[in-house]
C-alpha cells in the first residue's frame, strides 16, 4: 500500500499519514491522489487535531515516477502528475488543521511541495531538500521552496538544483527541529501532541487564519509554474532533459 493511516497510541488527536512506496517515494500519478485524499480525510475527522506526515524508507519524497512518464508516450501521464501534485500539496496546505511533516533522508521534488505547504517540520540529521526540476526536464514547487528559504537562495538551489541540509533549514528558521534519525518518529509525534492538545476548534480557526493572512496563493502560484512545464513539454525540451535521467554518469 503506498499511502496508510494510523493513529499512534499515546498520542490522542493524533493521525498519522505514511507514504511508502519502494525503492525511494516517487509517487505515480494515483499516489498522488491517494494521499491527498488521506491527509484530507484525516483534517476533516472532528477527533483529529494534528496529522503527521511520514514516509518509510530510504527518504522522505523523491517527487514524481519519472519512469511513469518516459513511459507515456502522449500527455496523459504528465497532466496526472501536475494535477495530482496539485491536490497533494493544497491538501497539506488546506488540511483542517495542523500538519507535521517528518522529513527523513531526501525531500526533492514533489516532497518540497508537501513540507513547503506543511504547518511545521521535523527533520532528521540526515535530511535533505531540493528541487532537482531542472535535471529531469520539469519545472515548479519553487512556490514552497520560497517557504523554506531566502529568495536569493532559492533561486540559486533552483537554477543549480543543489540541495541544503536539515541543519540549514534550522537555522533559516523553516524546521522546527533537527533530530538523530532513530528519533524522527517520536519527535514529530511529540509536537503533534503539544499542538494537539489545543481546543479542536481554535485549532482550525486558527489553521483557517493563518491561511488566510499569507501574503503568497500558494495553490494559484504552483498552478502558474505548472503552465511552464507543461510548455517545456510541447517545445519537446523536457522529453529531452527527461530522457537522460537515470543515464548520468
Amino acid at each position: 500500500m503506498t499511502v496508510s493511516t494510523s493513529s499512534p497510541s499515546g498520542a490522542g488527536g493524533v493521525r498519522v499519514v505514511t507514504v511508502d512506496r519502494p525503492p525511494v517515494n516517487a509517487l505515480p500519478v494515483q499516489g498522488w491522489y491517494d494521499l491527498a485524499d488521506a491527509v484530507r480525510a484525516a483534517g476533516r475527522d472532528p477527533e483529529v487535531r494534528c496529522v503527521v506526515l511520514a514516509a518509510e524508507g530510504r527518504g522522505f519524497n523523491a517527487g514524481v515516477d519519472i519512469k511513469e512518464l518516459q513511459r507515456d508516450p502522449g500527455h496523459a501521464s504528465l497532466i496526472g502528475a501536475n494535477r495530482g501534485c496539485a491536490e497533494a500539496f493544497a491538501a497539506v496546505y488546506a488540511c483542517e488543521v495542523p500538519v507535521v511533516a517528518a522529513v527523513r533522508g531526501f525531500c526533492l521534488g514533489g516532497g518540497i511541495g508537501l513540507v513547503g505547504n506543511a504547518d511545521a517540520i521535523v527533520a532528521s540529521e540526515d535530511a535533505v531538500f531540493g528541487l532537482p526540476e531542472l535535471d529531469r526536464g520539469a519545472l515548479g514547487a519553487a512556490t514552497h521552496l520560497a517557504r523554506l528559504v531566502p529568495q536569493h537562495l532559492m533561486r540559486t538551489l533552483y537554477y543549480t538544483s543543489r540541495t541544503v541540509t536539515a541543519a540549514e533549514l534550522l537555522a533559516h528558521g523553516s524546521v522546527w527541529q533537527v533530530v538523530p534519525s532513530a528519533g524522527l518518529q517520536d519527535a514529530a509525534l511529540a509536537l503533534a501532541a503539544e499542538i494537539a492538545a489545543k481546543d479542536g476548534h481554535l485549532l482550525r480557526l486558527a489553521k483557517a487564519a493563518l491561511n488566510g493572512i499569507d501574503p503568497v496563493d500558494v495553490q494559484r502560484s504552483y498552478r502558474f509554474e505548472q503552465g511552464f512545464t507543461f510548455e517545456a513539454n510541447l517545445a519537446g525540451t523536457a522529453a529531452r532533459v527527461r530522457d537522460t535521467f537515470g543515464k548520468e554518469a
